[in-house]
């Protein structure tokens, strides 16, 4: 019977936090970092800090773990996507301001090594050309704004129509006084 290796507590716990950081937030951007400096890393960590993102060098084994265990389904590209040295931005509040942050960071520095590999959106897999859509969004505030705008425009223009006849109305009424006055007058 052979002996089973016995897995480091230290790797159950990574796998554990990333498997919660999975589930907990909405999108999970995957990039390549080789290449990239400390200084360079830790500059691109402030640059996430607004939008709410962490920034973990986490290994593909120990994602793939906490995937699986997170109930994400593996494919392809997810799996070619975890090839090669990763590092993970965790989106904690919003996709679209992570997604915006990296590629502004990459935009910023020209010269950087890093380079968007993927994100994972709500469970479901998306390439670099995906993210780079996603970044393109309008903010959620703005989204937001723009819904309740169309659904007050037709309350609007309903109350303006209405707004409209009973002012026509008030001048008509109006004329038929006066007619009837200089009728009256005359």
């Amino acid at each position: 019977m052979p002996i089973a290796k016995k897995e480091s507590a230290g790797k159950q716990e990574t796998v554990a936090e990333v498997m919660t950081l999975l589930k907990e937030s909405p999108a999970v951007i995957l990039t390549e970092y080789r290449g990239l400096t400390v200084p360079q890393t830790n500059d691109l960590r402030k640059a996430l800090n607004p939008s709410g993102s962490s920034y973990s060098v986490v290994k593909n084994t120990l994602f793939k773990r906490a995937a699986e265990e997170a109930s994400i389904a593996s494919n392809e590209a997810l799996e070619a996507a975890l090839s090669g040295p990763t590092a993970i931005v965790f989106a904690e509040k919003d996709a679209v301001a992570s997604s915006k942050a990296v590629l502004d960071y990459i935009t910023a520095n020209r010269n950087t090594p890093l380079k968007v590999k993927g994100a994972l959106v709500s469970g479901k897999f998306y390439d670099a050309k995906g993210v780079e859509a996603l970044s393109k969004v309008p903010p959620r505030e703005v989204l937001i704004s723009q819904m309740l705008g169309s659904f007050n425009a037709p309350i609007t223009g309903f109350v303006t129509t209405l707004n409209g006849i009973i002012a026509n109305f008030v001048y008509t009424l109006q004329a038929v006084a006066d007619k009837k006055q200089a009728e009256a007058g005359s």
